[in-house]
């Protein structure tokens, strides 16, 4: 064989290297970019949620029955390669569509979850609290009422399972989807003493009343005025009666203890009913708030009016404002202009 033969058969052989080479380069490049660097998130969910206790099957699990990634295989690998069975956090975690593996087995291991903005207003009874919870964070309905039912619990913060609705603040707050039911009380609890400041205890106990008392009759004074600028007229009538030793006669919390919210007239029969919360019964403030009052009825009754009121009834205009007497003759003739509006309006209920 002559030189140049030779020396052609060396190139081709290098060169059916090389092709192999750079075959087996590319199979394996094109492996490790489909496994940590291809897109894999589909646009089938917006959040994904590694429960407490999860382990990575678990995660698998969900992946594959959501359909949240295109190729579970390359995620799997990806996985296993960067340890996420290991380091697995619970949380709400936020997908974008065409998100890598690795972009989301970081997020997942560094616990880079989003956090849930939980509004409290206009909840009428703790049930609905824990509703609103339930949807908001892990734990569900269920597991935040044996908490809030637990007298040895709340016992600690100072509440009883009848008082403890006060400790609820309505506001806009920020927490983890993934945060326990202890974490979500104890940050309740703080920012129930941060509302409380000294100047609002002063000036609860200069009418007589502590922190619950006042959230408690708020919660009469909510239930009452339709507009705020009422509020504080409402709360010195009350305290009038309080301080007198008069019945409440609270018409909200007959409602109350009637669990009927659909009555628009409290008559005979719903005043009848044996509870701590009828006012028409019982003397003094009923043993809970009636709801979560707002935070401008509780400064309400901290700022209340001072007037000689002891009477009120709704306007017979049905403006949502109420006629407001010292006497009950004066309410007498307030309350049969009501009436007879009501009647007018075959309103009996």
């Amino acid at each position: 064989m002559s030189t140049n033969q030779s020396k052609k058969k060396n190139l081709k052989i290098i060169i059916i290297v090389l092709a192999i080479v750079l075959a087996i380069g590319g199979y394996f490049g094109i492996k490790f970019y489909n496994t940590y660097f291809a897109p894999n998130v589909t646009d089938k969910e917006k959040y994904l949620y590694v429960k407490t206790g999860y382990v990575f099957e678990d995660l698998v699990t969900d992946l594959r029955y959501k359909e949240i990634l295109n190729d579970i295989g390359t995620f799997w690998q990806a996985a296993e390669k960067m340890n996420l069975q290991g380091t697995l956090k619970p949380g709400k975690y936020r997908l974008k569509e065409g998100m890598t593996n690795r972009a989301l087995i970081n997020m997942l291991k560094a616990g880079n979850q989003e956090p849930v903005k939980l509004k409290f207003q206009n909840i009428r009874k703790i049930e609905g609290l824990a509703s609103l919870l339930a949807k908001n964070l892990e734990p569900d309905s269920v597991a935040f009422m044996r908490l809030l039912d637990s007298a040895a619990f709340v016992e600690k913060y100072g509440f009883t399972t009848e008082t403890v609705y006060t400790m609820f603040i309505p506001n806009t707050y920020e927490m983890y989807w993934s945060t326990s039911r202890e974490e979500f009380f104890k940050k309740m609890n703080a920012e129930y003493l941060k509302f409380w400041n000294d100047e609002r205890r002063k000036k609860a106990a200069a009418i007589g009343l502590d922190p619950i008392k006042a959230t408690i009759l708020a919660s009469i004074v909510d239930a009452e005025a339709l507009y705020d600028r009422e509020m504080p007229t409402i709360a010195g009538l009350y305290l009038n009666r309080l301080e007198r030793g008069i019945l409440l006669q609270a018409d909200p919390t007959v409602i109350f203890a009637n669990n009927d919210f659909t009555v628009k007239r409290v008559t005979g029969p719903l005043l009848r009913v044996d509870s701590r919360y009828n006012t028409y019964k019982y003397a003094g403030l009923p043993p809970g708030p009636i709801n979560m009052p707002s935070i401008s009825a509780i400064d309400a009754v901290l700022n209340k009016e001072d007037n000689n009121y002891l009477y009120m009834c709704a306007k017979e205009d049905f403006s949502g404002y109420h006629n407001f007497a010292a006497t009950v003759q004066e309410h007498n003739i307030n309350a049969k202009k009501y009436r007879e509006a009501l009647n007018k309006r075959n309103i009996f209920r």
